[in-house]
């Protein structure tokens, strides 16, 4: 069974061998720190390694652990209105995220230290799955500390994209486990498990993946929301100051603020492969870091697409 729960996961062998030898020795650490980029394959590991150690059955992965009484998967959460609501709830019900960025709040580490104080009730021990978990604010991080120093009959899995990302104390606290990106043809090949082969024919999407097959799923799920029309014009040479104060006005009435980062990112890419300068990217970092600090996005687009063009002007007299 263990190493079939694993089957799924391409390109961390490492990761695999370290956690199936813990299994077969049966010596589970009380935490663990799954560490690597978003997308390749820290929560299927989780699924995995959580399937192994609850005795789970050989149902679907997911289904047989979404109702597990002896499992616990906490996400960061927006609070509205009061009540603390998932991304993952969120996006299930098609309602746009909110500008603040999700927490792993206090309130979810205290509903986490009475879980782990009651008995398993099917399985040999409890489990915790603390996803994303470098959204630790600084008192629920300090809470989550006390609880790691005495977990009980428990193992906890914190999932973050780098150690420095968390609490040293949290981080020496926790077995960790590396994961890595993939190498382009083990990213072709879980695209295609997945029934996404189509992204294999956009480059651009593929090297904003950068080795991560997860990250590529999302990037084309923004791409395929992106209205056509717009994209297409962000993708053409700006011939006037009044195309680009036209493309700014644009982009701010069709875009939210997390598509208009999101575009940032693929125009890095476009203009990249159009003309292999830094130039340009420095212009869209400055544009992004406008953005994500609140100033008035058709300002920062009205800018950031007048110095292009004239970033373009100058390379076409040279």
């Amino acid at each position: 069974m263990v190493s079939s729960a694993f089957a799924n996961l391409l390109g961390q062998a490492q990761a695999v061998e370290l956690l199936q030898r813990a299994i077969g020795c049966d010596r589970i650490a009380p935490a663990y720190l799954f560490v690597g980029p978003h997308g390749v394959g820290r929560r299927l590991a989780a699924h995995a390694f959580a399937r192994c150690l609850l005795s789970a059955t050989q149902t679907p992965l997911r289904q047989e652990l979404e109702n597990h009484p002896d499992l616990l998967w906490v996400e960061p959460t927006y609070n509205q209105q009061g009540k603390l609501i998932s991304v993952s709830d969120l996006m299930g019900r098609g309602d746009p995220l909110p500008k603040s960025q999700p927490q792993t709040r206090l309130e979810q580490i205290r509903g986490l230290s009475r879980f782990l104080g009651r008995t398993p009730l099917e399985a040999p021990r409890l489990l915790v799955v603390l996803d994303q978990a470098e959204t630790l604010g600084e008192a629920a991080a300090n809470a989550l500390l006390k609880t790691l120093e005495e977990p009980g009959n428990a193992t906890l899995i914190l999932i973050a994209p780098t150690p420095e990302s968390l609490l040293p104390t949290l981080v020496s606290r926790c077995q960790r486990i590396p994961f890595y990106t993939l190498s382009e043809a083990q990213v072709a090949t879980v695209l295609t498990r997945t029934n996404h082969a189509e992204i294999l024919s956009h480059p651009q999407i593929l090297a904003m993946a950068a080795g991560s097959p997860g990250t590529a799923i999302l990037h084309w799920q923004r791409w395929q929301e992106m209205p056509s029309a717009l994209l297409t014009a962000c993708q053409q040479p700006l011939r006037s100051p009044q195309d680009c104060l036209g493309l700014a006005r644009q982009v701010d009435q069709d875009l939210n603020l997390e598509m208009q980062l999101w575009l940032i990112d693929y125009l890095e890419q476009v203009y990249w492969q159009q003309l292999h300068q830094p130039a340009p990217m420095l212009v869209l970092e400055q544009a992004k870091k406008y953005l994500k600090g609140y100033v008035q996005p058709r300002l920062v687009w009205e800018v950031t697409l007048l110095d292009l063009w004239e970033l373009r002007s100058f390379q076409a007299v040279s």
